[in-house]
């Protein structure tokens, strides 16, 4: 069954004033979440921070998902930080991680054997983020081909909001896709008089977030990843998430 995640970015306000991501936990799960996307970047001690995380989501019976701010690929070689974050994400209890692809279009060596050493109990996968290199279609694409080719089980985030950012075709992308996703970021965009912005109601912005949902099989697990000011307007967009969930 299909599991519903906040991401952090969601208490941006509260990480700024303190709150760590183990404190988060209980409020995730208050909000009618499955799991709980941490991010990296919003860790100060890793090597507290990691276990306190993994054990308030226990004893909650959440789900940890960690969002690694990093490429795949670095400079055409898979990344040498690798075996560091794979100890993390084990430390941390998480059942899947996200990356950037990176710089995999110089990449030559074999993707087997790059990652024959990657845990099989822990989902990797790989999203558009909003830049030249890991943002659009065709190169992502062209790797998660590649991946399933080589027996590589790579998946794929599809990051709804990113699309705008990089001027990608949302519904092709995901057309295209959907074959390869694990996990969906839900968040919407819209256009402004000072440019491009994240929306804090996923009805509004530039994309029909629930016509594209659909063009994904029903079992993948999706995410809300956006600030939000209030438990009460959370509430509501999980309380709508869960609704086209539980319609699919």
């Amino acid at each position: 069954m299909a599991k519903l995640f906040l991401n952090t970015w969601i208490f941006e306000d509260a990480v700024k004033q303190g709150r760590t991501q183990a404190e988060l936990v209980a409020q995730v799960k208050d909000l009618g979440a499955d799991g709980i996307e941490v991010r990296r970047e919003y860790f100060h001690d890793l090597a507290t921070e990691l276990t306190a995380v993994r054990e308030a989501a226990t004893a909650a019976d959440l789900a940890v998902a960690l969002s690694i701010p990093d490429e795949l690929f670095v400079n055409g070689a898979v990344n040498e930080k690798l075996p560091q974050y794979i100890a993390e994400i084990q430390t941390l209890g998480a059942v899947k991680a996200k990356f950037n692809l990176g710089d995999y279009a110089n990449f030559t060596g074999d993707l087997a054997t790059a990652f024959k050493d990657w845990p099989a109990d822990i989902t990797i996968n790989i999203e558009n983020d909003q830049t030249a290199l890991s943002g659009h279609l065709e190169p992502i694409h062209a790797f998660l081909q590649d991946a399933k080719s080589a027996g590589v089980e790579i998946g794929y985030v599809y990051d709804l909001g990113n699309w705008a950012f990089t001027k990608g075709d949302a519904v092709k992308s995901a057309e295209l896709l959907a074959p390869y996703t694990d996990y969906v970021h839900f968040k919407n965009a819209a256009d402004t008089d000072n440019g491009l912005i994240v929306t804090t109601d996923l009805s509004e912005g530039l994309f029909d977030w629930e016509a594209i949902y659909k063009l994904f099989d029903k079992t993948v697990d999706v995410a809300l990843e956006f600030p939000m000011a209030t438990n009460e307007q959370i509430a509501a967009q999980v309380t709508m998430l869960r609704h086209a969930m539980e319609a699919r």
